[in-house]
């Protein structure tokens, strides 16, 4: 793998972003709207409740975290289609570019941009809501790592499905993500669901994530257990999604990338 065929591309990606509003308005339109959304209806229980000031903090963190799995994932994706958008798979792979460097050039965006989309949004929870993320001291930094690293195994996994579709499985970038939710346990503990759904949730890296931040905002307390075991998920499933996407991608050259648009 050569580093500077990675940073063509993201340099390719860069101009796009800098040259193109829509893909600006994504790093901070969609965060603010859940924010505005799902602060004014946090609020709003917690004021005809009487509960602590916690269950908005817990709400809007947990907006600003999935933030950073669906724009991580979405990076990747985005990535994708456009070239299925623009017809340039076939342009790109004339040139000596390996499929790897590819991956790993719109990985590296992904991370940008969800820290930029996470930064915008911590800015805007903070001047509507005064409320403030860094709450959670350096475990924070953990908690996004853990976070990217589940955007980017979803983006692979739906990056496959695009190689080897086209824009046909365009659908499943814009909502697949959605179906973890609930096994994430992103917005109510996980105790919340029945248990099929708690047994589900067990193999999915985020469940362990969300946990440990109620565990550490109502309680105080972490549980390193619980964080290793999601790393070591987000690990395994990386691993497994980075392979179907090499799969994928090799059928396609099989057939042509043509056979693709």
């Amino acid at each position: 793998m050569k580093l500077h065929r990675v940073y063509a591309i993201i340099l390719r990606h860069f101009f796009l972003l800098r040259r193109s509003y829509e893909h600006m308005m994504h790093l901070f339109y969609w965060v603010s709207l859940d924010l505005v959304l799902w602060g004014i209806t946090s609020t709003y229980f917690q004021n005809i409740s009487g509960t602590s000031q916690n269950l908005v903090f817990m709400i809007i963190s947990g907006v600003l975290f999935w933030n950073i799995v669906q724009r991580t994932q979405l990076e990747i994706n985005i990535g994708v289609l456009e070239e299925l958008w623009n017809k340039n798979l076939v342009n790109l792979f004339v040139s000596p570019l390996k499929i790897k460097e590819l991956t790993t050039a719109l990985t590296l965006m992904g991370f940008v941009k969800a820290t930029i989309s996470l930064i915008v949004g911590s800015i805007v929870a903070f001047i509507l809501y005064k409320t403030n993320i860094s709450i959670y001291s350096y475990h924070i930094l953990a908690f996004i790592a853990l976070l990217m690293l589940t955007g980017v195994w979803v983006g692979f996994f739906i990056s496959s499905f695009l190689v080897r579709f086209g824009t046909r499985a365009e659908i499943i970038a814009w909502s697949f993500v959605w179906i973890l939710t609930p096994f994430s346990a992103v917005y109510f503990p996980l105790s919340a669901l029945p248990q099929w759904a708690q047994f589900i949730a067990k193999f999915i890296p985020t469940s362990y994530i969300f946990e440990e931040a109620r565990n550490l905002l109502f309680n105080g307390i972490i549980d390193y257990k619980a964080l290793g075991i999601s790393l070591v998920l987000n690990i395994i499933l990386i691993i497994i999604m980075q392979n179907f996407f090499y799969y994928s991608f090799k059928k396609v050259l099989e057939k042509g990338l043509v056979k693709v648009y």
